[in-house]
């Protein structure tokens, strides 16, 4: 007798393995309740949207390199004016992507939007049959929060996204080290945990004992001096440094239990705000001792520098199909021929969220030891 053939299906519980025969599930991304899209045992997708007044309607993946594949994916108009498309099989993960209707770009009714793309943006989730690390498992949880301070720097009231580690409001007397971690470009600070699902990829390595409890600091990536304006062709970001170091630090340190120490302190990102950790820590080494850039090296990182900056932790890494990788490894391989210690993380997956979250479950593990 053969053996069932079975396929993974994302659950509230978690993943469970139902009979082929259930030739497709709801993703994850969905909004409560809603059927599409649908993934399929092998991995394509089925979109559908209800718009019986339309001529012509796309599923539209985001940027060059989407695991989705290249489209727009035309879709076919059926009985009552209803909308579907069945894609080829997609790279497990997070992608974005919107609908195309009469030429009109807008979300998908039926997913859930995040910020990406420096807008609301439709997502989809598509579970990894052979990965976990970053499910909600039956383990201890930590909190993610929203914490508010005014910058000098800037002028304004800012927002910040922290993640306590589990037992933290139990324990008042233990103080935790921090890791500063930032989005990428056109995203957000809530885009670790929405889109990266930090909280839970820390929640399990902490529970295994991989990784020291920590408290984790995402702020939004844009900062502009009080009174600036935006220059042509300026990204609007270029006083973050100066806010992280005058004043989001220090907010930090004065509310929550940290050890603000320079070997109990951290800063990583991913593309632009892999440049921008690089960038901050490099200018402020008494800052800083450990330093991670995911997908996004910076251009001209100067391996005498880090050198000096004598880090206990430098990262550099980048997913082998990504566009980045090839300056990425360049400076990989400046850094070993200069004699700097370092550590170089490459993998399949061009620049995207399933590669990020890789980078963040082997990083935290090396930090603070």
């Amino acid at each position: 007798m053969k053996p069932e053939r079975l396929f993974w299906v994302w659950t509230l519980a978690g993943l469970a393995c139902l009979p082929a025969a259930d030739s497709s599930v709801p993703a994850p991304s969905n909004v409560r309740g809603g059927e599409y899209p649908r993934i399929h045992s092998d991995l394509r997708v089925t979109f559908r949207v209800n718009a019986p007044a339309a001529q012509s309607v796309q599923v539209l993946p985001a940027g060059s390199d989407s695991g989705m594949g290249k489209g727009p994916f035309e879709m076919t108009k059926g009985a009552e004016g209803v909308w579907t498309v069945t894609t080829s099989p997609v790279r497990p993960g997070f992608h974005y992507y919107s609908l195309v209707i009469d030429g009109f770009p807008c979300n998908d009714p039926a997913s859930e939007t995040f910020f990406g793309w420096a807008k609301q943006t439709s997502g989809l989730e598509v579970p990894d049959p052979g990965l976990d690390f970053y499910d909600a498992k039956n383990v201890p949880h930590g909190d993610v929060r929203m914490h508010w301070y005014r910058s000098k720097v800037t002028g304004a009231l800012r927002r910040a996204f922290v993640y306590t580690p589990p037992g933290y409001d139990a324990k008042p007397k233990l103080r935790y080290p921090v890791l500063y971690l930032q989005h990428g470009s056109g995203e957000s600070e809530r885009g670790w945990t929405a889109q990266g699902r930090a909280n839970f990829i820390l929640d399990n390595l902490i529970a295994a004992g991989k990784a020291k409890p920590l408290i984790v600091v995402m702020d939004h990536g844009y900062a502009m001096r009080a009174g600036e304006t935006p220059k042509e062709g300026a990204r609007g970001n270029e006083a973050f440094g100066e806010m992280v170091v005058n004043d989001l630090v220090p907010a930090i340190d004065a509310a929550y239990r940290t050890l603000p120490r320079r070997n109990q302190r951290a800063i990583a990102g991913l593309s632009m705000g892999a440049g921008q950790a690089l960038a901050i820590a490099l200018a402020h080494p008494g800052k800083f001792a450990h330093a991670g850039a995911f997908s996004g090296a910076g251009r001209g990182l100067d391996a005498k520098a880090a050198g000096a900056a004598k880090f206990s932790l430098l990262w550099i890494g980048c997913g082998t199909e990504d566009r980045l990788h090839a300056g990425s490894k360049a400076i990989h391989e400046a850094l070993d021929q200069a004699g700097v210690k370092h550590v170089w993380f490459e993998g399949p997956g061009s620049h995207e969220w399933q590669v990020w979250r890789k980078h963040l479950a082997a990083f935290a593990p090396l930090l603070f030891r």
